[in-house]
């Protein structure tokens, strides 16, 4: 039995983002389906500079394929101490029918493309149809990988950017305009990049609120990237109040995600959350209704979107004669 090795130039040609936005709404509908075994996920905080490791582990019945992915984040002095990036990925998988090991893949360009395109994913089933404005609050590197996959599904005529590090800021509008043409407006305050928003991203790793109830405008649909543990916050429980709430896992999300903070302040009750996203994608809920709701998709990354994703990418490098194979077991 032959282990595949691939790393993160290999990984970036075997995987495009439309493929990904396949699989990862492969990845919710299966979840929707009870098709998946998805344990929940474990994080190791470290010591300050520091910063935190992940694990998520899933199986997906379909494919009889387990997957394991360990991310790490926030390591910020690893570029000048140690030479390596601040945040990495590695993804294991597994033959379900053996638990043999098949696959060892770089996993850090795998997570930014997955992340993107459930966005885009989200776009899709509660946007408004007529939507053309995009704002961002943040914008570091899965700032871009939204754009890059809502681009996929949509057409964005303008992006209002803001970010408290403005030499991030004039380095995202010089790529982003650069690589789609699309037009970057620096905004002067969050405030000003939130009215004009009729997709509204939040990509930070923000601990409080950084966009009011009162800045969001009839028919916003939002994409909440950031909070993915206890303690990271971005958006003002009230704009829950009123809003079709959708998570990607209710149970992840209402435990780490933006959903837990208004459920904490008894501003709604689970029974208020609309649905999750799989459920709309198999048609056993509605998405958008009308132009007037605001709609919130609440996003905690699942294992289940790393294993449809690396498994592309497998099947793509077993097409296609890429990557590194050795034998454990001869």
């Amino acid at each position: 039995m032959k282990t595949l090795l691939l790393n993160k130039e290999q990984v970036s040609k075997l995987i495009s983002m439309p493929e990904v936005i396949v699989t990862v709404e492969e990845a919710y509908k299966a979840f929707n389906r009870n098709q998946v075994v998805q344990p929940d996920y474990i994080g190791i905080h470290l010591p300050s500079p520091r910063g935190e490791i992940d694990f998520k582990l899933s199986y997906f019945e379909p494919d009889e394929m387990i997957s394991m992915k360990a991310s790490s984040g926030g390591f910020i002095n690893n570029p000048t101490d140690h030479k390596l990036p601040k945040n990495m990925g590695s993804i294991l998988l597994f033959d379900a029918q053996t638990c043999a090991l098949i696959c060892v893949m770089d996993g850090s360009l795998l997570t930014g493309l997955r992340t993107g395109a459930s966005g885009a994913v989200s776009v899709k089933v509660l946007a408004r149809k007529n939507a053309q404005k995009v704002a961002s609050i943040g914008t570091g590197n899965q700032a871009r990988m939204q754009i890059r996959a809502i681009n996929e599904v949509m057409k964005i005529e303008e992006i209002h950017a803001w970010s408290r590090t403005p030499e991030t800021l004039l380095q995202y509008k010089a790529d982003i305009e650069r690589e789609f043409g699309i037009p970057v407006i620096i905004a002067n305050s969050k405030k000003e990049a939130v009215e004009q928003a009729d997709i509204l991203i939040t990509t930070t790793r923000g601990t409080g609120s950084l966009v009011e109830a009162d800045w969001v405008k009839p028919g916003t649909h939002i994409i909440a990237i950031g909070s993915d543990q206890q303690g990271k916050q971005e958006l003002d429980p009230e704009i829950f109040r009123h809003a079709k709430i959708v998570n990607d896992s209710m149970e992840q999300c209402t435990e780490k995600g933006e959903t837990w903070h208004p459920l904490n302040q008894n501003i709604i009750t689970k029974a208020d959350i609309h649905a999750e996203i799989g459920e709309i994608l198999l048609g056993n809920k509605t998405g958008r209704e009308n132009d007037h709701e605001i709609t919130i998709f609440d996003s905690t990354g699942m294992a289940i979107q790393d294993n449809t994703s690396a498994s592309k990418i497998y099947r793509n490098a077993i097409e296609q004669n890429i990557g590194t194979s050795f034998e454990f077991f001869k």
